[in-house]
């Protein structure tokens, strides 16, 4: 068996450029698909896959998932980009998908088979104010969600700025305003997305006593800093928040504050939830030997795919470190398969993030996980068991103008991590 092609396929059902690979054979009717979303940069992981691993892999056999992995991180002698990483994940999770076919087994069972039926799964609540942040809350708990992140006015605590244009919420999203499309000051010497740290940090424990005051503790409760904060006011909230039992907070600090994590740990109880941004081994190592951390969050397509996220939940296991793999918007349905197959498969799973797949994502990727009662679950296909239909994702062509929300500002205009 040979591998005959490789391509990207680019699409954008809800709104959010992703991008898809597909490994094709010369086996009749034998494929696979990957995720290779870097929404933030996706001609560019096409271009990667298109001129450069497309090439590489042609005649190659496809079977050989581990040689070939290694082969794609080491041949363009720098490694450890986003854009490389990407592109490799795509392809990886499409060997994945090839190999399972073969066998006409999921990929789970490749991997050593289930540890649990269904993933639990936790859902986003956002607001303008703790009263409608609940309301919210609410409605994910009588749909029978077992554990809901809490935002208020997005990352940064926004509030202000949220209004019914600019919030793009549905009804299975409500207050979706980490999507939010505002900017202030685009014509001065320094636009951007702007907010106030010390409102925000500061706003956020009274909205955890006001939600627990009201449900109790039956609901885990989450909460994203999203590097918004100074190291030693992340440290403050955590410690703030330890009354109210989270099940974690998370990425308090930037991936090039690692020597700050250590004084976390040592000030609060509060469990941290860290990785989404890793490209490089060397920024989760010490995280996890230290057992400074505890739950990886990484973003399976930033990795390289499943090959590498396996090895690296093998050594979280070592450490008392469980997974909750980074599951947003543009995390493509490919993506998310892939994250559920190693949810089940791997022991030290801990959660997953999931978005509301909505009607145009399910007519493009048949075979989408379905939420049933606080759980992801699988189907029983062979491979990831999720398929693409092209001439439906046509439908939803990509744009990529510029990021607003990554041009985050603090009120003196000074740029900060988005």
């Amino acid at each position: 068996m040979k591998i005959t092609n490789v391509r990207p396929i680019l699409t954008a059902p809800d709104g959010i450029a992703l991008v898809i690979v597909k490994v094709e054979t010369d086996q009749p009717g034998l494929y696979g698909i990957g995720c290779a979303t870097f929404t933030q940069r996706p001609t560019l992981v096409a271009k990667a896959v298109e001129e450069y691993l497309a090439p590489l892999l042609k005649g190659r056999d496809p079977a050989n998932i581990e040689d070939l992995w290694h082969m794609m991180y080491v041949n363009s002698y720098w490694r450890n980009g986003p854009v490389l990483n990407n592109a490799i994940s795509g392809v990886d999770e499409a060997l994945w998908d090839i190999k399972g076919k073969v066998a006409n087994m999921p990929v789970y069972d490749l991997l050593g088979g289930k540890c649990r039926d269904a993933a639990m799964v936790y859902r986003h609540a956002d607001g303008r104010d703790p009263k409608e942040v609940l309301d919210n809350v609410l409605k994910y708990q009588a749909e029978g969600a077992l554990a809901v992140r809490l935002q208020m006015g997005g990352y940064g605590g926004r509030v202000k700025d949220l209004n019914k244009k600019n919030s793009r919420p549905s009804k299975k999203a409500p207050q979706a305003t980490h999507r939010m499309k505002t900017m202030d000051n685009p014509q001065g010497n320094f636009p951007g997305a702007y907010y106030d740290p010390d409102w925000y940090a500061r706003s956020i424990p009274p909205l955890f006593d006001y939600v627990r005051n009201k449900i109790g503790f039956d609901l885990f409760l989450l909460h994203d800093i999203h590097e918004r904060l100074a190291p030693i006011d992340a440290i403050r909230m955590a410690k703030d928040l330890e009354p109210y039992r989270l099940f974690f907070l998370e990425d308090p600090l930037a991936p090039d504050q690692i020597e700050w994590f250590r004084r976390l740990r040592a000030q609060s109880a509060t469990p941290i939830a860290m990785g989404e941004l890793h490209n490089n081994p060397l920024e989760w190592r010490p995280l996890i030997a230290e057992q400074l951390i505890d739950f990886i969050r990484s973003h399976i397509s930033q990795l390289g795919g499943i090959t590498p996220a396996r090895k690296l939940a093998s050594l979280c296991e070592s450490f008392g470190v469980r997974t909750a793999w980074h599951g947003p918007g543009d995390t493509s349905p490919v993506g998310h398969a892939a994250n559920l197959h190693l949810d089940l498969a791997c022991h030290n799973f801990g959660i997953q993030e999931m978005i509301y797949f909505g009607d145009a994502l399910k007519e493009v990727f048949p075979g989408i996980p379905e939420l049933h009662n606080g759980y992801l679950w699988p189907n029983d296909k062979p491979g990831l068991g999720i398929d693409i239909d092209e001439k439906k994702a046509a439908k939803y062509p990509i744009s990529i103008p510029p990021i607003e929300w990554t041009q985050s500002r603090w009120p003196d205009g000074t740029i900060w991590t988005p």
